[in-house]
């Protein structure tokens, strides 16, 4: 069984794509700059078999403090070239673009695609199941904040579970300078995470796939008992069943 998902005979990547069957085709994956490595990082360590190709819009980076039109013009415009090299799934590894843009992505390309919004949230829900009176943290961009794409999230799974969030722009410019211990950092993280450690969550998302960069310096500033949740790994677990359903696992 063969398949070809490219636009054109003539896309350079053709007579490789339609040597290849389905399965083997690669995952593909887009951010808005370096933090979506976090992602791959989860999604290689599960899916040792599987092939990538992986898209950071550094050259738009961040995408947090843009427009919907913008982000979704982003989103739509990563999402249609990297189904142009022939994937067989697509992974949204950004949080503005799945919180903003997914619906307009899932219309413009005719393959499985995969946030990151929904993962983190039911994840935050099963890791505070057990609390009395659970409450969930949520860090991420401005964009996604006002979108409340995480709050829905986790309503849609638990509506007892009280949440939170916090926006934290600045972190993404910290975690694409690689300033993850520095002294402005720690501070700009008790500034950023003030009112959050007030709340006191049981469990804090990190919803933006830059923030795992900056893992240490948040679980130190909101407190060692607070779980942090990493979306990327939330999604990599739910790609995972999804290629089981879907039959589409690289067996090679």
């Amino acid at each position: 069984f063969r398949r070809v998902l490219f636009r054109s005979i003539s896309h350079p990547h053709a007579l490789f794509l339609y040597s290849m069957s389905l399965n083997s085709l690669p995952i593909g994956i887009f951010d808005s700059g370096v933090g979506g490595l976090t992602v791959y990082r989860a999604l290689h360590d599960r899916l040792p078999n599987e092939h990538f190709i992986y898209l950071g819009d550094t050259a738009r980076v961040p995408y947090g403090t843009k427009s919907l039109a913008t982000v979704e013009r982003y989103a739509i415009e990563n999402s249609q070239f990297l189904a142009s090299l022939g994937i067989k799934m697509l992974v949204v590894a950004c949080n503005t673009a799945s919180a903003l843009a997914l619906p307009k992505i899932r219309e413009n390309i005719g393959i499985d695609v995969v946030g990151v919004i929904g993962p983190g949230g039911r994840r935050a829900v099963e890791l505070t199941r057990d609390s009395p009176n659970p409450k969930v943290g949520v860090i991420a961009t401005e964009a996604t904040v006002e979108s409340r794409a995480y709050l829905e999230a986790v309503k849609r799974v638990s509506e007892t579970t009280k949440v939170f969030q916090a926006g934290c722009p600045l972190f993404v410019s910290l975690a694409e300078e690689g300033w993850t211990h520095e002294a402005e950092t720690r501070s700009i993280a008790r500034r950023y995470l003030m009112d959050m450690k007030i709340f006191a969550p049981d469990a804090l998302v990190l919803g933006c796939t830059h923030y795992p960069i900056l893992r240490d310096v948040i679980q130190q500033t909101i407190g060692e008992n607070v779980k942090l949740i990493d979306s990327g790994e939330a999604t990599a677990d739910e790609v995972v069943a999804l290629l089981k359903e879907k039959g589409l696992e690289n067996p090679n």
